[in-house]
């Protein structure tokens, strides 16, 4: 029998650069995130509150830099994710979420301020609340900043939508035998030296014990699934 109450009530869905580029020629695939925005509304309507950050690998790294500035190079990655971030806005809306872009960086005439405070009363209110400008911080990743913004809402899980659909043991294009886990810990991740999230942002979910969920954003309803509760990915947890 179909599950039909969510297992998650409100989730941080951590959305790559690269996902929103999805083979595009150009740096986003609208088509593709309008496909995201029909899923996210569809968990709306399950009465799951969603926040979502993106990071903006289709557009600028801070480490693709050089010799710049490591400060200045992450800058220009916190704005490229504000521009990921109202690509989504606008795709949201025309598929008639109610939604906010909130940045770490003040930037008034593109995005509200973000604070937890304001975060929460919007997803209260039915907002999707969009987290633009990463943490605010350079030195740290997209990934450790869904880390903090989902400990600042009080989310239940993280949702890590990537490009592969679980946690391996090895890259599996490279290792036809790796293997698939359908939950694993964070330390078992750092005992075995594997690639699942950034570092500083495990460290950190471990520390305010913030459940992840990693799979594959190649079919966007895999969101709808994971929130529902099936298992199609892999688990992370103390």
């Amino acid at each position: 029998m179909e599950n039909n109450e969510p297992k998650y009530r409100r989730v941080l869905l951590k959305l790559s650069g690269e996902a929103l580029a999805a083979g595009a020629d150009g740096i986003l695939n609208f088509d593709f995130i309008g496909q995201v925005a029909e899923v996210v509304k569809k968990c709306t309507e399950a009465g799951v509150q969603v926040g979502v950050l993106c990071g903006a690998g289709n557009i600028w790294r801070g480490r693709q830099g050089g010799k710049m500035n490591r400060c200045r190079a992450d800058h220009m990655g916190m704005l490229a994710t504000t521009i990921n971030a109202l690509a989504l806005q606008d795709s949201f809306e025309q598929a008639g979420i109610d939604c906010t872009v909130m940045s770490a960086v003040e930037m008034d005439t593109f995005a509200d301020h973000y604070t937890s405070r304001d975060a929460v009363a919007a997803l209260n209110a039915g907002k999707v609340v969009i987290f633009g400008g990463g943490s605010g911080l350079p030195f740290f990743s997209t990934d450790t900043a869904a880390a903090l913004r989902a400990a600042e809402i009080e989310a239940d899980v993280i949702l890590m939508a990537k490009n592969v659909d679980a946690v391996y043991s090895a890259d599996p294009k490279v290792d036809p035998n790796a293997t698939r886990y359908e939950e694993i810990t964070y330390m078992e991740i750092l005992e075995k030296g594997l690639r699942a999230i950034d570092t500083t942002a495990m460290s950190f979910c471990m520390e305010n014990h913030i459940k992840c969920y990693s799979f594959a954003l190649a079919d966007p309803n895999n969101i709808y699934r994971v929130v529902m509760g099936e298992k199609i990915g892999t688990e992370i947890h103390n």
